[in-house]
């Protein structure tokens, strides 16, 4: 396996190619990819979120925080990043983590603490007993609350809880009792589609019933309301109902019933597959819930990520199997959720396992990189068009900054050691000992 110098010097690398993107239109914007031959058409709607936009280079300057001073250039983009964001949070009526005011208090408490106060005004000033009415044309028509970790509440209750401070307590449990009102009842336990109308199911983490409960399981240990955690333990009850405990791991299906598109019907991502989906049993750790359906909670995020390594990730074994490297689908987020597991509870052995994991990832990442005189980037593959290899994209999700921030955790974990400090985010801060976590830039 490569040293931490290749990690360092690669994820370097990819966050120069980032910042030579940015651009300055009433403050800094990026585009989302970047091809040869593109002019600007000038910045998209998304400008400023944390899925596509500059909130999302905030996780990355927080972690370049960790073991450097940050430039006089960084510095400016972080100072414009600030200024924009609260600007525009105080009358924005987006409320979602990735796509809005969530996502804007996270970037906000990582780059200028105190600040995220102005998001989360603006989120409690918002809320209805529903929860949060959304701008996101998900379902024609429609601008009901939804209730994911992405788009809608859950992704809200996470980011109050994480970022504390006045408004906090009010938004979750506001979040949390409408998700109880919100979930439908089955055989198992409870289940929740991305919207109340939603009849097709994404149950894992970042658009289904995995990543509610993981947000009642927190809701409820901060809140210090069991209905919260009863809620949660229901959900994973579903989610166990619905996936796979073969072979000593456990898996979901990507979407039920399967998708009309042409996707695979299990994947291992943080989005839709065990990465994502350890952090409810990691969250359900942190409530004090030790079993569900007769299950310890540690064995079943042990076998998410047994899944995980098992399953061939990060090798591209068919076309559509493994064709993306950022954090939301692909080969950096799985790394994440490994080193975050890395640097948990575990016995010295597991740990290892883990780390070693981690390190493929890593390993994967700079075998595919692609790098010149502008820097470092990554073309991710989609099987389904043609030409199949996709232009470099530049954003936290889907693109070069999302990996370079992996690659520098990486190499500073290398170097320090399993104590290394974690810059913890609103959809994982429970899945790490808390005198790791870090939220300075």
């Amino acid at each position: 396996m490569l040293t931490n110098e290749v990690y360092r010097e690669l994820g370097e690398s990819a966050w120069s190619w980032v910042l030579n993107q940015v651009r300055e239109d009433n403050g800094p914007w990026l585009p989302e990819v970047v091809s040869e031959g593109d002019q600007d058409t000038g910045p998209a709607t998304d400008r400023d979120t944390l899925y596509s936009g500059i909130a999302g280079l905030a996780p990355v300057l927080a972690e370049i925080g960790q073991y450097r001073q940050l430039s006089e250039s960084e510095r400016t983009l972080a100072t414009g990043i600030v200024t924009r964001l609260s600007a525009r949070a105080r009358s924005r009526t987006e409320p979602s983590l990735y796509d809005g005011l969530a996502g804007d208090a996270m970037a906000l408490k990582l780059l200028a603490p105190g600040r995220e106060s102005i998001a989360l005004r603006r989120l409690a000033e918002l809320a209805t007993p529903e929860g949060w009415n959304t701008t996101i044309e998900f379902e024609p028509g429609s601008d009901a609350p939804l209730n994911d970790i992405i788009m809608g509440t859950a992704g809200v209750v996470l980011t109050a809880l994480w970022a504390g401070g006045e408004f906090a307590e009010g938004i979750a449990t506001t979040g949390s009792e409408a998700l109880l009102r919100a979930a439908d009842r089955t055989e198992a336990g409870l289940d929740w589609g991305i919207a109340t109308s939603t009849r097709w199911r994404a149950p894992n983490y970042s658009h289904g019933t995995a990543g509610v409960a993981a947000a009642l399981a927190t809701a409820g240990a901060l809140l210090h309301r069991e209905d919260f955690v009863r809620a949660a333990v229901e959900g994973a009850r579903h989610v166990l109902s619905v996936g796979s405990l073969e072979d000593d791991g456990f898996i979901v299906p990507h979407t039920i019933p399967p998708s009309t598109r042409e996707v695979e019907p299990v994947t291992y991502t943080w989005c839709h597959g065990p990465a994502g989906t350890s952090h409810l049993f990691a969250a359900l750790s942190y409530a004090g819930v030790e079993e569900v359906a007769g299950r310890a909670v540690d064995e079943l995020r042990h076998r998410c990520l047994t899944s995980i390594l098992t399953s061939g990730v990060p090798q591209r074994l068919r076309p559509g199997f493994w064709d993306n490297d950022g954090r939301c689908c692909g080969t950096a987020g799985v790394g994440d959720v490994l080193l975050d597991a890395a640097q948990d509870r575990w016995a010295r052995a597991t740990a290892e396992t883990y780390l070693r994991a981690a390190r493929t990832m890593g390993d994967a990442l700079v075998e595919r990189a692609v790098t010149d005189e502008a820097g470092t980037r990554w073309r991710f593959v989609e099987h389904r068009k043609e030409p199949p290899l996709l232009p470099p994209g530049t954003a936290w999700m889907q693109g070069a900054a999302g990996i370079a921030a992996y690659l520098l955790r990486l190499a500073r974990f290398l170097e320090t050691g399993p104590d290394a400090s974690v810059v913890d985010r609103p959809d994982q801060w429970w899945a790490v000992p808390a005198h790791l976590r870090s939220t300075a830039a």
